[in-house]
């Protein structure tokens, strides 16, 4: 059975080029194994940065790991945003498996881990 993976990748700033960043990230792991999924790619053709619009993001987000829709969340990137922070955070209060895939993702991950235990 496919594992689906809910992608985190910074967004904001270079918004272009980092949603383009994501779509080379889906199409280099999508397989009959894995499935990414990428839900603001569709939010974000009408949400912005706005402060009511970060909440609903977040409510897209929390239902996608609410129902159980996504078995692991991917951290790519050369940063942990604060929204991946959230989604991290978010992912974990779920069991979600959390992943870093790049060196800065891995050690944000680890800093939230002793952060919360430490």
């Amino acid at each position: 059975m496919a594992k689906t993976v809910f992608i985190a990748h910074p967004i904001s700033g270079d918004v272009e080029n980092n949603v383009k960043k994501v779509i080379a990230i889906c199409e280099a792991i999508h397989s009959k194994d894995v499935i990414p999924v990428f839900p603001s790619f569709t939010w974000r053709q009408y949400l912005t940065d706005r402060p009511g619009d970060k909440a609903l993001a977040h409510a897209v987000n929390e239902e996608y790991f609410k129902r159980g829709m996504v078995d692991e969340v991917w951290f790519y990137g050369d940063r942990m945003s604060d929204g991946m922070r959230e989604e991290a955070k978010l992912a974990r209060s779920f069991g979600i498996t959390v992943v870093g895939k790049s060196r800065e993702t891995m050690s944000g991950l680890l800093e939230m881990e002793f952060a919360n235990n430490g």
